[in-house]
């Protein structure tokens, strides 16, 4: 009997599970099976040999990682971008929903919402391209329209100093609004005899923003913010790789850029294999720290 109810419970969930089976693969195959490879950090990997002829070389890479010259100042640029992004980046999506839910007329907010959400579908080589078209050192348009009304260029590719700023602008324009979803999801869900109910009392727009509206989205916020310190070593590698150049390289250089440029391009698999480790530690770490600080503060957290 008990067979038999637990086949008929296993029939009933078979459209979930088969729902489910696409993303399980995905992370078992492109996440979790790649991990093996993880061993060739303690190797010195030869691709002829493979993986188990490879001679062992311990933590001998751990060692060159920490000794590098260049190892904190790829560890400072990592850690300004991801602070930058943090600090600006990470709110920017919860004022757009908020403001967005702010707004009456429904026509509005959805011409708004489209808006905001269109440049995420646009690739970073756009992005970066349009970037260059406006404000090329020679050739921007903004550039030489600047020129001519007797205004200096304005040298965001050239100069080290507006590398961070732009970054973070780009972010923002191209990924605030399409970020702003999910907690625009969660205000859908705020019941609306709650906003009645403050009006009655004679609460304004900011109260009720206040005391309503942040609130409703204070457990997305910090189950996101959890999330996000896990990429706090990832700035978006394709982004900033198109941004650098020669001139910009002492505040752009990163992991994720010199994990390309040493492991890609120079083959060393075995010594960038252990970089990345070396990330993934700092964000498990970081990510365990603000779910339990989280958890002691009341809120339920990641996990």
């Amino acid at each position: 009997m008990r067979s038999d109810r637990y086949i008929r419970e296993w029939k009933r969930g078979l459209p979930i599970y088969a729902m489910i089976l696409p993303g399980f693969l995905f992370f078992l195959i492109f996440k979790y099976v790649p991990m093996a490879g993880l061993v060739i950090a303690f190797q010195e990997f030869d691709p002829f040999a493979g993986v188990v002829h490879s001679p062992w070389v311990g933590f001998e890479h751990f060692h060159r990682l920490f000794t590098d010259p260049d190892f904190w100042t790829l560890f400072r640029n990592t850690l300004i971008l991801s602070g930058l992004n943090l600090l600006f980046f990470f709110p920017a999506p919860i004022v757009v929903a908020v403001l967005l839910n702010e707004v009456g007329r429904a026509w509005f907010r959805r011409s708004a919402q489209t808006i905001l959400y269109m440049p995420h579908f646009l690739s970073w080589v756009i992005v970066v391209t349009m970037t260059l078209l406006l404000f090329g050192t020679q050739d921007g348009g903004i550039n030489n329209f600047l020129e001519e009304h007797g205004f200096n260029r304005i040298e965001l590719l050239t100069d080290p100093s507006h590398l961070r700023p732009l970054y973070l602008m780009q972010n923002i324009w191209k990924e605030a609004g399409w970020n702003a979803i999910i907690f625009l999801a969660s205000l859908a869900a705020v019941d609306p005899t709650l906003y009645e109910a403050a009006v009655a009392d004679g609460a304004g727009r900011w109260r009720q923003m206040w005391h309503i509206t942040l609130p409703a989205l204070k457990s997305t916020i910090v189950i996101l913010f959890i999330l996000r310190l896990g990429h706090v070593m990832e700035i978006g590698f394709e982004h900033i790789l198109l941004l650098q150049n020669p001139i910009n390289l002492d505040v752009s250089n990163v992991f994720d850029t010199y994990v390309y440029h040493v492991g890609i391009a120079q083959g060393q698999f075995s010594y960038t294999t252990a970089v990345g480790i070396f990330k993934s530690v700092i964000a498990l770490i970081l990510i365990i720290i603000a779910n339990r600080l989280a958890k002691s503060l009341g809120e339920e957290g990641a996990y």
